[in-house]
């Protein structure tokens, strides 16, 4: 067990920014079309983030024309170029599930001061 731990250390990316459920985060990501390559922009609220050493990811959720677009990411993927925090949230939970249920205004989350 020890041994895999050892492997999984050299790709763990330690330039993360602090981040958790409720944050507002833009995710810069890679996409490859073809030959080609472009960064696309995924902006919205962290409703949830799991821990598991190189299997981490977190999920992200916008509104986009009126319908929810949730998206998850594994943290230490090489395509992920960047993650920039926009707002710190203020929220009581780790998984905030209920804002699929919310809409406008109610999906609104308290920023932290």
């Amino acid at each position: 067990m020890d041994l895999i731990k050892l492997v999984e250390k050299e790709y763990l990316k330690a330039d993360l920014p602090d981040f958790k459920a409720g944050d507002k985060v833009t995710v810069h990501y890679k996409i490859k079309e073809g030959n080609k390559e472009r960064i696309q922009l995924f902006q919205g609220d962290v409703i949830q983030r799991r821990n598991a050493g190189l299997n981490a990811t977190f999920t992200v959720r916008k509104i986009s024309n009126g319908v929810g677009v949730e998206r998850i990411f594994p943290l230490h993927s090489p395509n992920i170029e960047k993650i920039e925090v926009n707002k710190i949230g203020k929220v009581r939970r780790a998984r905030i599930f209920y804002l699929r249920g919310l809409s406008g205004k109610a999906a609104r989350i308290a920023e932290k001061r």
